[in-house]
């Protein structure tokens, strides 16, 4: 295990373990209210561990092996000892997985049997990313006083909701994550996952999407059912609502997110919430994915996390720290959003151009959207993979519009919330719109910066559909361009758009349509971005 340790510390760029002499304590057992109980192992020095500063980490992909050395060790060699439990139903634990609706309760009662274990000193910090970080806010307003701070990363409080929208449903993490969590217990996992990856294609396009467990598992899933007929707004999601807890946290948070994070909208909604409740908080935005190896989770742990339970204030700096992509550079602000960034609209205009101008009188730009041959998504958001691609074969397709603006005369920074709003009809009632924001360099390859989609019930009808794109820090240097792409989809991160009007889960039936993108005086079609000019 030394070695590993040094592999770690190398690849994480950690400071110098206080000691590599631990002892791992297996199947603790943690009772719960209602008698199930789960198993925990706690990583801790040989000696003089008892009393140490607790890392408590709550997961559903198990506490051996890699997973938990990658977690649990970097901490114990640095000044914790870590509880790493695995949550209700999986790895050994009692109960049945239901994931998101029942880390309410499980987390309270797991912070109370901490407290009062006799290896248990004074503070406890809960560590964590994804679904690591989303049972953190489960509890955040109910914490005792032992609890001296939260680390949460690439996660929010009201986790994978957003991707259930009805107007924008994600498909490809919505099945591809109930696919990881039915699998990951059985024999020789890891390569399982690899082989299974054609599978789970297979089953994104399937029809009906109700089938789809049955064609990437051969079996049922629950989660897999639970997410194709319970959208965002079903009350059967209210358990998994943690959002209303956020402002009522107490203890310092750290706040760890990706600009091609799928989780990032949701995270920095929840920083606003401690921001205007007066919390103590930071946060951490960087270039990365969501299942983007980096250490800064660890980094905040071992700095931020561990001052705070040694009741020590960590070193001062303001309270937002952004990669700004395009420059490549880290700048630190006072907010989200931050201040000095009006929003400015760039309009589509006539010939594929964009412009701050308003548009001249002009036809429609058309294009015919087929669900059949889905327009796809091209790296940007997504569970795996994903990040900043070259766009250019996906902007070669017929069925994505592309507006660019001349060539930069200066650099133009855009920090903050972007959106679009695109004057559309479609020859059907229901229809998609997604825009992407891309950053064409002077080669002429188009780079993807952020995106979104919504979905209309009433498309054969001229109006205005309003996007809201991902967030963004990018600056666009002098000598680039800036793109907008207008399309109908983005399959199979969106689930795509049947033309039918049937519920994903029960459609069988594809119908094409005609669409028509308006940018004329009466219908001023443009993105809308947070810019700074600069000389």
């Amino acid at each position: 295990m030394n070695l590993v340790s040094h592999l770690l510390q190398r690849q994480l760029r950690l400071p110098p373990p206080s000691t590599r002499d631990l002892v791992v304590r297996r199947d603790l057992r943690v009772p719960m209210p209602d008698g199930v109980v789960l198993l925990a192992d706690r990583w801790a020095p040989r000696h003089g561990g008892d009393g140490l500063p607790t890392a408590l980490i709550r997961t559903p992909y198990g506490r051996r092996g890699l997973f938990g050395t990658i977690l649990a060790r970097p901490l114990a060699e640095r000044g914790y000892q870590v509880l790493i439990q695995s949550t209700r139903g999986g790895f050994g634990s009692g109960g049945t997985f239901d994931p998101m609706r029942q880390e309410r309760q499980d987390g309270l009662a797991t912070l109370d049997w901490v407290i009062a274990q006799p290896w248990f000193g004074d503070a406890l910090v809960l560590v964590g990313g994804s679904y690591l970080g989303y049972v953190q806010w489960a509890v955040a307003d109910r914490l005792p006083p032992q609890v001296k701070a939260m680390i949460t990363q690439a996660t929010e409080s009201a986790l994978s909701l957003e991707f259930l929208r009805a107007d924008g449903f994600g498909l490809a993490a919505s099945v591809q994550w109930g696919v990881l969590i039915a699998n990951q217990e059985r024999r020789l996992a890891l390569l399982r996952q690899l082989l299974q990856a054609r599978r789970t294609n297979r089953a994104l396009r399937t029809l009906p999407l109700a089938r789809a467990d049955i064609v990437a598992l051969g079996h049922r899933s629950q989660y897999i059912q639970n997410v194709l007929t319970h959208n965002a707004d079903d009350p059967f999601w209210a358990a998994a609502d943690h959002r209303r807890r956020v402002a009522e946290t107490r203890v310092p948070v750290s706040s760890i997110g990706g600009w091609y994070d799928l989780f990032l909208p949701g995270q920095l909604r929840d920083f606003q919430a401690l921001q205007r409740a007066g919390r103590p908080a930071r946060l951490i935005v960087g270039p990365w994915t969501h299942a983007q190896f980096h250490n800064v989770g660890m980094q905040e742990a071992l700095g931020f996390g561990l001052a705070h339970a040694r009741g020590q204030q960590p070193p001062p700096r303001p309270p937002v720290r952004l990669y700004v992509m395009g420059q490549d550079a880290w700048r630190d602000f006072d907010s989200w959003p931050p201040r000095g960034y009006p929003p400015q609209r760039f309009h589509l205009q006539p010939g594929g151009a964009l412009s701050p101008e308003p548009p001249a009188e002009s036809a429609p730009d058309r294009y015919r959207y087929d669900p059949a041959d889905p327009t796809p998504s091209v790296g940007g958001i997504a569970l795996r993979g994903g990040g900043r691609v070259d766009n250019t074969a996906l902007e070669a397709r017929p069925d994505v519009l592309t507006y660019t603006t001349a060539v930069l005369d200066r650099d133009v920074e855009v920090i903050g919330e972007v959106s679009a709003e695109i004057w559309v009809r479609s020859s059907l009632a229901n229809a998609d719109v997604f825009v992407r924001l891309c950053d064409v360099h002077p080669g002429g390859r188009s780079y993807n910066v952020c995106d979104g989609l919504t979905s209309l019930t009433s498309a054969d009808q001229l109006g205005s559909a309003r996007v809201r794109l991902w967030p963004t820090a990018h600056r666009f240097r002098r000598g680039h361009r800036i793109r907008v792409q207008v399309s109908s989809g983005a399959f199979p991160r969106y689930a795509r758009n049947p033309g039918t009007g049937e519920p994903h889960a029960t459609a069988t039936r594809l119908r094409a349509a005609d669409q028509a993108v308006h940018h004329d005086p009466a219908h001023p079609s443009a993105v809308i971005l947070p810019v700074r000019a600069e000389t």
